[in-house]
């Protein structure tokens, strides 16, 4: 049989990012505790996600949601990886409050932000010994919580995949909206 790179590209971003969703599941956590969640939405889901993206940048005022939509448009999948609120009892500060439990319910865990940070670092280390092109995208991932693709999760991020000649995602114009 003869497989042909071009043809079958989506199929091999998707095992990659199942390797890239385990390098993120087995990043470090805040003492052991791990509420983070990870789902991959493959090429046919990505169309929606930039549609969402582009009102909600209209909603916020935030014009570079529509340099990102179009850029999810020419990604291959998008890796989203979240957190729920789970205080852990540190009484670290790095919230704001002094202590956990003056901490109000609407602000995030300082913690819980670490280990989505640390979870997005390591699937881009992996993302990048597979040689994937990858960006890493708020304005992704707060959308996709607007969405409520990830239920329970306050704090998402999305991580861009992509495998083409040309990595899409840098040499970004802002483009101004479309009319």
């Amino acid at each position: 049989m003869i497989y042909n790179e071009r043809n079958i590209r989506k199929e091999i971003v998707l095992e990659a990012a199942k390797q890239i969703m385990m390098a993120a599941r087995t990043a470090p956590k805040g003492k052991g505790v791990d509420i983070i969640e990870i789902i991959t939405l493959s090429h046919d889901s990505l169309p929606t996600l930039s549609e969402n993206m582009r009102s909600e940048g209209k909603k916020r005022g935030m014009m570079f949601f529509l340099r990102d939509a179009d850029n999810i448009e020419q990604a291959d999948a998008v890796i989203l990886i979240g957190t729920r609120r789970h205080p852990l009892g540190l009484n670290c500060a790095y919230c704001g409050a002094k202590t956990c439990g003056e901490n109000p319910e609407s602000n995030p865990c300082a913690i819980n932000s670490i280990d989505v940070g640390t979870a997005i670092g390591s699937a881009c280390s992996k993302a990048a010994d597979l040689r994937i092109d990858t960006r890493v995208m708020f304005s992704a991932g707060t959308t996709a919580q607007s969405m409520n693709l990830l239920p329970g999760c306050n704090q998402i991020i999305a991580l861009a995949l992509s495998v083409s000649s040309k990595n899409p995602f840098f040499d970004r114009k802002f483009q101004a909206p479309k009319q």
